[in-house]
C-alpha cells in the first residue's frame, strides 16, 4: 500500500465485515458496507465548520452512578462517520435533540477532521475527542465552544477504533485495532494534546482462531478510577492496566481470557462498580464479569445469548441505564437491540426481548446522560435512530423517525 493510499483513509480490514457479514474473519469497531478503496478525500485540517457553536456541553459517559435530573430544551449530539467512504460525510456531524421528544434537528458539520469513527468529551464539556480511523491513525481534539479544530496528534498505531477521557481528565487513552496496541496521550490546559506518553503492543497471547494479529477495541477506565481495561478482539483478552497518573504510562496488573474465538468487542460496567458486561463480536454472546477493583482482576462468567437466533449477528455494543437496572446490546446482522434484566446487583443480566433496531447494521449505540432516550448508528442505513426508555420497565419505543447521517457509526449525545 502506497503513503498516498494510506492517507486516503484506504486502510480497510476493519471495514471489511459489511461485505463478508458471513465469511471467516472478523473485522472490528465498524466495518463500512462499502469496502475497501475509497476515492473520496477528506477535509483539509483545521477547515471552517459550516454551523454556530453551542454554548451547552456536558460530560457523557458509558455508565454513572445516579441518573441527573432531566434536562430540558435541545441537547446537543455529535456524530461519527467515515468521510473516505462511499457515501460518508464531510467530518462529524452537529445536531441537537429534544431530551423528552427525543427529536434530533441536524445544526451542520465539524470539518477538518478525517474518519472521525468514534467520539468521546472531555468531563469539563468543552473538548470533544475523535479518532481518525486511518493506517496512519490519529486523534483530533475540538473545541465545542467554536467548533475549532484544536490539532491532531498521531495515536502510535494503526486504525484507531476507540479512545475515552480518563476521568481526572489529565489524560486521553486511545485503542488501535489494526495494531493492536492501546495509548496514552496527556491532555492539555486547552484541551488539546500533547506528545504520546505511551505505547503498548498486545503481542501476547497469541491470535484467537481466526485471527491474524491482536486488535485492541476498546480501552475504558474503571468506575472507581483504580485502572485501565483494554478489550482486545484479536488475542481473546482484556488487559488490566494501572495508569501512573504523573507520567502517563500503562503498567499491565492482570489479564482475562475468554473462551477461544470469542472476539470480546465492547466492556460496559454495571454502575456499582464490581461487574462488568463483555459483549463479543466472533461467537454472538455476552458474559456477565466479575471486577475487583482492588487487584484490577476481571474474571469472565459464562457465555449468554443474546436472543438472536441462529442467523449471523456480530454484537456491537452494550450500555447500561444510569439506575443499573436495564442492559441493552446492539446487534449487527439481526439489525436489533437486546434489553436485559439486571439482577443480583449487577451480577446477572436476565434476557428479556429484542426490538428492532429502526435500520440496517446498528454499531453503536448511547443513552443520554439522564438515561431517557437511545441512539442507535446504523452504519448501512445512514441514519441514527431514536428510542424512548420507558421509566420502570426498560422497554424500548420509537421517538419518531430516523435521522439521516452519512455513514453514521457513533452518536454521542450531551
Amino acid at each position: 500500500m502506497t503513503s498516498e493510499a494510506a492517507d486516503r483513509g484506504d486502510w480497510s480490514r476493519r471495514r471489511v465485515l459489511g461485505l463478508l457479514a458471513g465469511a471467516a474473519g472478523l473485522a472490528g469497531c465498524a466495518g463500512s458496507d462499502e469496502g475497501a478503496g475509497s476515492t473520496a478525500s477528506s477535509p483539509a485540517a483545521d477547515a471552517p465548520t459550516t454551523s454556530s457553536p453551542d454554548t451547552e456541553a456536558g460530560a457523557a459517559t458509558e455508565s454513572t452512578t445516579a441518573a441527573p435530573s432531566p434536562r430540558t430544551g435541545p441537547r446537543p449530539l455529535y456524530i461519527g462517520t467515515y468521510t473516505s467512504a462511499e457515501g460518508g460525510g464531510p467530518g462529524i456531524g452537529v445536531a441537537t435533540y429534544d431530551a423528552r421528544s427525543g427529536r434530533v434537528a441536524g445544526k451542520g458539520t465539524i470539518t477538518g477532521v478525517p474518519d472521525p469513527s468514534y467520539l468521546a468529551v472531555h468531563p469539563d464539556g468543552r473538548t470533544l475527542y475523535a479518532v481518525n480511523e486511518r493506517t496512519r491513525g490519529g486523534l483530533t481534539a475540538v473545541r465545542l465552544s467554536d467548533r475549532r479544530v484544536l490539532g491532531t496528534r498521531s495515536s502510535g498505531g494503526e486504525a484507531p477504533c476507540h479512545l475515552s477521557v480518563h476521568p481526572g481528565g489529565r489524560w486521553l487513552l486511545s485503542a488501535d485495532y489494526g495494531s493492536g496496541s492501546v495509548a496514552v496521550h496527556p491532555v492539555e490546559e486547552s484541551g488539546a494534546l500533547g506528545e504520546r506518553t505511551d505505547l503498548v503492543v498486545h503481542r501476547s497471547p497469541a491470535p484467537g482462531p481466526g485471527q491474524d494479529g491482536p486488535h485492541a477495541h476498546q480501552i475504558v477506565t474503571s468506575p472507581d478510577g483504580g485502572h485501565v481495561l483494554a478489550v482486545d478482539l484479536g488475542t481473546d483478552t482484556v488487559y488490566t492496566y494501572r495508569l501512573d497518573e504523573s507520567r502517563g504510562t500503562l503498567t499491565e496488573v492482570s489479564r482475562a481470557r475468554t473462551r477461544p474465538g470469542a472476539g470480546p468487542r465492547h466492556l460496559t460496567f454495571h454502575p456499582g462498580g464490581r461487574y462488568a458486561y463483555l459483549a463479543n463480536e466472533a461467537d454472538n454472546t455476552v458474559v456477565v464479569c466479575a471486577y475487583d477493583p482492588g487487584s484490577g482482576r476481571l474474571t469472565p462468567g459464562d457465555p449468554q445469548t443474546t436472543g438472536t437466533g441462529a442467523g449471523t449477528n456480530y454484537p456491537a455494543q452494550l450500555v447500561v441505564t444510569p439506575d443499573g437496572s436495564y442492559a441493552y446490546l446492539a446487534n449487527r446482522g439481526h439489525d436489533s437491540l437486546t434489553r436485559y434484566a439486571v439482577e443480583a446487583d449487577g451480577a446477572r443480566l436476565r434476557l428479556l426481548d429484542t426490538v428492532p433496531a429502526g435500520g440496517d447494521f446498528p454499531r453503536q449505540i448511547a443513552l443520554s446522560p439522564d438515561g431517557g432516550l437511545l441512539f442507535a448508528a446504523l452504519q448501512r442505513s445512514s441514519a441514527v435512530s431514536v428510542f424512548r426508555v420507558e421509566a420502570g420497565s426498560g422497554e424500548l419505543r420509537r421517538a419518531g423517525g430516523a435521522f439521516a447521517s452519512p455513514v453514521a457509526v457513533c452518536a454521542l449525545p450531551l
